[in-house]
């Protein structure tokens, strides 16, 4: 029991000297350029001590959970020997995880009223849930073809620099192509994906699935999936808002 509060404690220490920069920025502006009090400095108090308690409490949920199941279940499928499993469980875990992500749920609502506002869909809810639903099942494809691709090159050893400059010649082709108002959102689709439910896994099945493979290096091939599913939103999105 004392050794995991001790634990705890070493999180919430190293949590707050993450966040020391944009405290002490915040500060610095609001006391030295701004010269005004802190308002409601008691709240904003709390509210940093839950968020250092809650990051804490996730970054150990990760190290106790994501993590370790992530790279055994790679682990498993690449010991059975199936191809076909290995791609499934990868697809399904790059579209499960993507489907679910808070922030792009928040981003494709955004998206859904901000195209109303502007009168590229009808005003009604349900046109707009039907536009925020296209475009999260959009994004959750792509990242689950990504992770399709980037297992295949774990498995065959192919360089990543190649499939991450291909990949983005690509998005500068197409975006004269695509609606105006589609940029945007499909630009910053590529970000909300790599967020706190999809990160964890996506890094643990590289990781995984390259230290069980021989020849394969887990810190040169084991990484790269992330770059894999920021890149492939931009162009699902473009083509979606060319097709829709």
């Amino acid at each position: 029991m004392l050794a995991n509060l001790l634990s705890l404690g070493r999180l919430i220490l190293g949590t707050l000297r993450d966040l020391a920069p944009i405290i002490l920025v915040i500060a610095f502006f609001q006391i030295a350029v701004l010269q005004q009090p802190v308002p409601n400095l008691d709240r904003i108090v709390g509210g940093l001590a839950l968020v250092m308690v809650g990051l804490a409490l996730f970054v150990q949920g990760l190290e106790m959970g994501l993590f370790p199941i992530g790279e055994a279940m790679a682990e498993a499928f690449a010991r059975k020997g199936s191809l076909a499993w290995l791609l499934a469980f990868a697809f399904a875990l790059g579209f499960g995880t993507t489907v679910a992500e808070p922030a792009l749920i928040a981003v494709a609502g955004e998206a859904a009223k901000a195209a109303a506002e502007a009168g590229l869909v009808a005003t009604e809810e349900s046109a707009r849930e039907a536009y925020a639903t296209g475009l999260r099942l959009t994004v959750a494809l792509s990242v689950g073809v990504a992770l399709v691709i980037g297992v295949i090159r774990i498995l065959k050893g192919w360089p990543i620099h190649y499939f991450i400059m291909g990949g983005y010649i690509l998005v500068v082709a197409i975006t004269p192509f695509a609606p105006v108002g589609i940029v945007g959102v499909a630009y910053d689709s590529g970000g909300v994906t790599t967020s706190t439910v999809t990160v964890p896994l996506v890094t643990a099945l590289g990781v995984g699935l390259a230290t069980v493979i021989r020849g394969r290096n887990p810190l040169v091939d084991g990484f790269g999936l992330i770059a894999f599913a920021s890149l492939t939103p931009i162009v699902f999105v473009l083509v979606y808002g060319m097709v829709a």
